[in-house]
């Protein structure tokens, strides 16, 4: 399943790891859900460590199990450090670039207007939020969804964008520069892990 459809704060508190990568999930309550979440201390197994990486960086980006392993198979084929080419791969999505440009406050946002047509990419309307952004493609906000408040308030609460991506507020353009590095990303995800987990 992509998407979580029940009480979405409980996922990141059940992994200790803020989805929205901004901490607002675990502010009022840093322990798992449940009875005994704030006293429960479980150890987990190497198997269980694997898999809890791979659930945090799955519900991180909003993919469903076949598309990360896919994903994953895709990176295996490329050359360089499977992990990195894997995070690169899933940073390139159409609608993590449009999370990254600012337009959408999170990522599950961004998937949302992407998949109602407000996106247009290198000039044309595209509504699959899994497609693969090639470096140097533009990505714009359709004319008609300019005046839209969730992407004005959006724009108006980012500060600033990733070095990778840049988006010009006035004319609603941007660009997908580069591949970002490691540096650039979520330093709490350890990808080797989930590079191992599919390895076993």
């Amino acid at each position: 399943m992509s998407r979580i459809t029940g009480p979405t704060w409980k996922v990141p508190r059940r992994l200790g790891f803020s989805i929205l990568e901004n901490g607002k999930e675990l502010q009022k309550r840093q322990y798992a859900p449940g009875q005994h979440g704030p006293t429960k201390r479980v150890k987990l197994t190497n198997y269980g460590l694997q898999l809890r990486e791979k659930q945090k960086i799955r519900f991180m980006y909003g993919v469903n199990e076949r598309q990360f392993y896919n994903t994953f198979t895709k990176a295996t084929r490329m050359k360089g450090v499977t992990g990195d080419n894997f995070l690169c791969l899933l940073e390139s999505r159409l609608d993590n670039i449009v999370y990254r440009m600012g337009i959408a406050p999170t990522r599950r946002a961004a998937r949302q207007l992407v998949n109602h047509g407000h996106i247009l990419l290198n000039g044309k309307k595209c509504d699959i939020p899994s497609a693969q952004v090639k470096v140097g493609s533009t990505i714009e906000i359709k004319e008609k969804s300019r005046n839209l408040k969730v992407i004005n308030e959006s724009l108006e609460a980012s500060l600033n964008t990733p070095a990778f991506v840049d988006f010009n507020k006035d004319t609603k353009k941007g660009t997908y520069l580069r591949l970002p590095e490691r540096s650039e990303l979520n330093p709490e995800v350890n990808e080797l892990l989930v590079v191992e987990f599919y390895n076993r």
